[in-house]
């Protein structure tokens, strides 16, 4: 509902949130009233910022996308981040087949991103850091864009 995107601008930094669902934008409008952020409806897989991002932000976006969907999300990251950017975030680690939201292994992570970046951190969250679908399972990653030809 864009409570991080708020956060993140209230600290300084210059925040794009993109979300696909006219609904959840409208919620996340009403949430961050007056901010100094961009907020905008559009599809993650057709946008086109005016500039690449340094930093791009997980947070349940992942395991929200259907998983026919996922072969595009490394390539799709890797071209809206600039070189020497990074995913920073929360993955949702799990092995229960239905969803959303829609859990991974840390193995199937690794395919799908690292042909196009490099893990540099992975450290467990707390519990008490995630809501609770995802207590317990959630990996805190650094994903470092690759150069690539």
């Amino acid at each position: 509902h864009a409570w991080e995107a708020g956060w993140l601008a209230s600290l300084g930094w210059q925040v794009t949130a993109l979300d696909f669902s006219p609904a959840a934008v409208a919620a996340a409008r009403k949430l961050l009233g007056d901010w100094p952020g961009e907020l905008r409806c559009d599809d993650f897989f057709t946008y086109t910022p005016t500039e690449p991002f340094d930093i791009a932000y997980e947070r349940a976006f992942l395991c929200a996308l259907p998983r026919r969907r996922w072969a595009g999300y490394g390539a799709r990251m890797h071209a809206l981040i600039a070189p020497g950017g990074c995913i920073a975030g929360f993955f949702f680690l799990s092995d229960e087949p239905k969803g959303p939201p829609f859990g991974t292994s840390a193995a199937e992570l690794a395919t799908l991103l690292s042909p196009w970046f490099v893990l540099e951190e992975d450290r467990p969250v707390p519990a008490s850091d995630s809501i609770p679908v995802f207590a317990g399972r959630e990996r805190w990653q650094v994903w470092r864009r690759r150069d690539r030809d």
